[in-house]
């Protein structure tokens, strides 16, 4: 799966990163994560860094002051230029930063403190603060409220507004998913997203060039991350809905990434048999690296309750890996206890799977291979902290299976299968390709219980248990959002 392409870039394009020479290694080294990899820098001033982010102080001060008291038209006079100030005055790429100050270990409150110095304290957001949606409701709306007075340097602060989001891929799909917003507003200018990697994975800034790593020397990154993020190209992203409809009298805690929802999951023109709840509850959110079913949705499972119940084990990504890595050899994932039937443990005892492929309005049943026991449907080009388990297809292979090279950004969605732990191990070395299951523009999940009692389920890395009926199914819906998010490019 190829890495995401800049805006206007041809889609057979290849994104090709900037080779180094042998000298400079040791240079690069200390420059890796947080965009910095492949980057040639010169030094970043910080005073002229400033003058390039920070908005003009009654700016800053009236979107603060609407978010406090939620109201976008809450702006106080004092706040408010005679006649409104000149477009001059707008910084060249105005930048709010949200930072998730529990991810990066002990990293996150200092950090915080980092990039209030090289910004303003009040275009630093703290997520335990100020949430994502708080911003888009009253900040960027108290801007439009003060430029529809006629403030032109407000206006264009609007149009041109960067976000970085300082977290793991949890923290920046939960921020894409509320500047998603703006499109069902009909909001023209959304703003684009750039990513300073504090999670576990960091998959989504492994794709879009900011590394996969907090660095050493983490002082001076963030600035010369903020440097490039202000002038790097923009590149697209899709988003894919997920709907999942169960039996009514089914108890589920589903993660907050999933609400509550009228709608349900069960196309009226797929036949569906008796197998559909003569009543069902259904949940939506939006995902955009991964959606999966099956071992590894357990073992992620039993990992954060762990972590949540020995919050003292969570110190960072390195540990957070080792206890994950520890954790999946007791559950199953290597060898199947013995007290365990291992016909069970295969997901065809419990799934069915319907595709649409693209521009076909037919749903078309694809086979679970025997022996698969996680499923996963994949965006991205990098999985479990850039891996690549789709691989690069050889044109050959793609048109024999009826393949196209895929991207981020190309409306469709890879279905592939893992076997079991030593499978997997091979694929997450890149020794194998992953089961290669189908390439979908919509897919349909159908689980039923059986001797099953329950199956696990995640999403972006965050998993559920979900009761498994014996009577009806549960189904899981995934179509792709009509519109993609816009993400700075770190590389």
């Amino acid at each position: 799966m190829e890495s995401p392409r800049s805006l206007g870039e041809a889609s057979t394009a290849k994104f090709v990163a900037a080779e180094r020479p042998a000298a400079a290694a040791d240079d690069v080294a200390s420059k890796r994560g947080c965009g910095l990899k492949g980057l040639t820098w010169v030094g970043v001033d910080r005073e002229e860094l400033r003058r390039r982010l920070a908005m003009p102080e009654y700016l800053r001060l009236a979107m603060r002051e609407c978010i406090r008291r939620r109201d976008a038209t809450a702006i106080p006079d004092h706040l408010l230029l005679p006649g409104g100030a000149t477009a001059d005055m707008a910084p060249e790429a105005p930048m709010v930063v949200f930072i998730n100050p529990k991810s990066g270990g002990r990293h996150g409150p200092v950090l915080k403190e980092r990039l209030q110095q090289l910004m303003t304290d009040e275009q630093v957001f703290d997520l335990t603060e100020v949430k994502p949606h708080e911003f888009v409701r009253y900040g960027l709306a108290c801007l439009e409220t003060v430029a529809a007075n006629g403030d032109e340097c407000a206006k264009e602060c609007r149009e041109r507004m960067r976000v970085m989001v300082a977290g793991g891929d949890g923290t920046v799909g939960w921020v894409l998913g509320c500047l998603g917003e703006l499109h069902k507003e009909g909001k023209n200018r959304v703003p684009p997203v750039g990513i300073i990697p504090l999670g576990t994975g960091n998959d989504l800034s492994r794709s879009f060039g900011w590394g996969g790593s907090f660095p050493f020397a983490w002082r001076s990154a963030v600035k010369r991350t903020l440097h490039r993020a202000t002038m790097a190209p923009v590149a697209r992203l899709d988003s894919w809905k997920i709907v999942v409809s169960m039996p009514s009298g089914e108890v589920v805690d589903p993660p907050h990434s999933l609400r509550p929802t009228e709608e349900s999951a069960v196309d009226q023109g797929l036949d569906n048999g008796g197998d559909v709840p003569p009543k069902a509850k259904s949940y939506e959110g939006v995902f955009y690296n991964y959606f999966s079913i099956g071992m590894d949705a357990q073992v992620a499972y039993g990992f954060h309750h762990l972590r949540n119940d020995k919050p003292y084990l969570a110190q960072g990504p390195v540990s957070n890996k080792i206890i994950y890595s520890s954790y999946s050899c007791t559950q199953g994932w290597f060898c199947t206890p013995c007290v365990s039937d291992p016909g069970l443990r295969g997901l065809r005892n419990i799934l069915k799977i319907h595709i649409k492929k693209v521009n076909c309005s037919e749903w078309e049943e694809v086979p679970v291979p025997k022996g698969v026991r996680s499923m996963v449907a994949l965006n991205l080009y990098n999985y479990g902290s850039g891996r690549h388990p789709w691989g690069n297809l050889k044109p050959d292979y793609l048109e024999k299976r009826g393949f196209v090279e895929a991207h981020c950004d190309d409306g469709l969605i890879e279905i592939f299968g893992l076997k079991q732990g030593w499978h997997a191990s091979f694929v997450m070395a890149e020794l194998i390709s992953a089961k290669h299951i189908a390439q979908a523009a919509a897919i349909r999940f159908e689980l039923r219980g059986g001797d099953w009692k329950d199956g696990y389920l995640q999403m972006d890395g965050e998993p559920w248990k979900q009761p498994m009926n014996t009577d009806f199914s549960t189904f899981v819906e995934i179509k792709r959002v009509p519109f993609q998010s816009l993400m700075i490019r770190g590389e």
